[in-house]
């Protein structure tokens, strides 16, 4: 397996591997490819990038992506990195491809000099919450996460 960046001429495979990610957690109505894919470059490669990608790739195939972003401040006047997707195709889950995908995460924000690596997991997605404790990692009980969706967005 291979990690890198994303870049440009992966949009169409972020489109579908995004696409897959979404459905798993139960979006079934998806804009047009080409609106998806325009959506993707805004966000990764426009003036103001929102975050990054790492792709893993299975010979040419992407087979699974880490999103994250870099949030100020965290410990003191230091960064994070925040994790917000790790995704595996089913067909590539334990084969020790999210490990591998952790650690480079965790390479990268100690490269950037991020104090701590953050990220959330819906309550009932109990797989990926099996994974993290088997990386011994274990739940933060200090935080507790509020959202705002766009129809109800404070004025």
């Amino acid at each position: 397996m291979n990690l890198r960046h994303a870049i440009q001429a992966d949009l169409s495979a972020l489109v579908g591997l995004l696409e897959e990610l979404e459905r798993f957690y139960g979006t079934t109505d998806f804009p047009s490819p080409d609106v998806r894919q325009q959506q993707i470059e805004a966000a990764l490669f426009g003036p103001m990038p929102a975050g990054r990608v790492l792709l893993a790739e299975d010979g040419a195939d992407v087979v699974g992506l880490a999103s994250y972003s870099r949030l100020w401040p965290a410990v003191g006047v230091t960064a994070s990195l925040y994790l917000k997707e790790l995704y595996v195709r089913k067909t590539h889950r334990r084969q020790g491809l999210g490990r591998q995908m952790m650690t480079e995460i965790c390479r990268i924000a100690h490269d950037l000099g991020c104090s701590r690596v953050e990220w959330t997991t819906d309550r009932d997605n109990i797989e990926a919450q099996a994974f993290y404790r088997q990386l011994g990692v274990s739940v933060a009980s200090t935080k507790v996460m509020y959202r705002l969706d766009q129809g109800k967005l404070i004025f």
